[in-house]
């Protein structure tokens, strides 16, 4: 983990913007026994969770205790139980392995719905800047502080990665979006992909479904693009599957002629969504490219709980073909995307996280 991801101790925001809090028995039976509980039993369970597309095995790991309340009121870890031998001739469900032992001092990973324990109150009083530069460009981004994304529901208020590899391959590739009509789905709060894309595009429709991220997006684009430029770009609201929001977007690009380059940065985390982000796209892209310039649909994602071949299936029930695919690094050297990378070092800054990039035509 490096510093520029720690919140605070043992407290870590991860690359695609989720949390990882990290502790050990002895942390959370100290913390249950100073509020006046008594350790009944505790274990850690570990699961595998095997990721085929990536050729992954991950270990999953959950403290599982038993505390009853102190009627002599809170005390400190001194007098409670063996931690080691709490746990023995306990049957673990939840083990891949039973011959597995785990370590006592294994990290424990319990950070899934992490938001939720914290409720969901911030305010963009509590944003802070980040510098963002890609050739020719050099962005100041408001953004919710780290401090605070935890207690934060809406995923559209931080900079994602995806979206930062994206913006510096548009930076050095101005021909993916020159002259075109552009549509940028899901694009948060940051908006730097559309920022870079207007000045090249014939124009660029900047999107989101969140009302407190597109607030927070026309701050970002009035204070980075100059006047010319922001003429070029539009801010909408689109929520997937929306109808009247499909149609009037659908009117900015011309009614009948549609978008020729749409494009979503870590849109794909969410597998009901899925469909509904295709489906968008469907209704959206030109159908009317000839064969010098097709429109095309690009993800750039991390991926996280929805594996490739759901997002190729629900791509192809909609009428996308994927013509061209970046997965963590692997790439067909005489592809589209892979011309991409020539003669520039973006795919260097990115290394150690797995992104992937879908490049598809109808």
């Amino acid at each position: 983990m490096s510093k520029g991801q720690q919140i605070s101790e043992n407290f870590y925001v991860r690359g695609d913007g989720t949390r990882a809090y990290y502790f050990s028995n002895e942390y959370l039976v100290d913390l249950f026994s100073k509020c006046g509980f008594t350790l009944e039993e505790i274990c850690v369970h570990n699961k595998q969770v095997e990721n085929r597309s990536l050729d992954l095995v991950m270990n999953r790991n959950w403290i599982q205790a038993t505390f009853t309340l102190n009627s002599a009121g809170p005390q400190g870890l001194n007098g409670q139980h063996d931690l080691t031998d709490v746990c023995e001739g306990k049957e673990d469900k939840l083990v891949a392995d039973s011959s597995e032992k785990k370590n006592s001092s294994e990290e424990i990973d319990l950070s899934e719905d992490f938001c939720n324990m914290f409720g969901a109150s911030h305010n963009l009083d509590e944003v802070q800047i980040i510098g963002v530069k890609a050739r020719g460009h050099d962005f100041k981004i408001k953004m919710l502080t780290k401090e605070y994304q935890h207690t934060c529901k809406l995923t559209g208020l931080m900079l994602w990665e995806s979206a930062q590899l994206m913006c510096g391959l548009l930076a050095e590739n101005p021909s993916i979006v020159a002259g075109k009509r552009v549509l940028e789905l899901g694009c948060g709060s940051a908006g730097i992909c559309s920022m870079v894309a207007a000045s090249y595009a014939q124009f660029v429709v900047a999107t989101d479904g969140d009302a407190e991220s597109l607030d927070l997006l026309r701050q970002n684009i009035s204070s980075n693009l100059e006047s010319n430029l922001l003429d070029r770009i539009m801010i909408r609201k689109l929520f997937w599957g929306n109808k009247d929001d499909v149609r009037a977007v659908r009117e900015l690009s011309g009614n009948d002629t549609g978008f020729n380059c749409i494009i979503g940065t870590d849109v794909t985390y969410n597998p009901d969504a899925i469909l509904p982000l295709f489906k968008t796209a469907r209704e959206l892209i030109s159908d009317k490219s000839d064969e010098d310039s097709r429109a095309a649909f690009i993800l750039s994602y991390i991926q996280r709980r929805v594996d490739e071949n759901s997002i190729l299936s629900n791509a192809m029930a909609q009428g996308f073909r994927l013509v061209d695919k970046w997965i963590n690094g692997v790439h067909d050297s005489n592809g589209i995307i892979s011309s991409w990378f020539s003669g520039n070092d973006v795919c260097s800054a990115y290394r150690n996280i797995t992104h992937s990039i879908l490049y598809f035509e109808l």
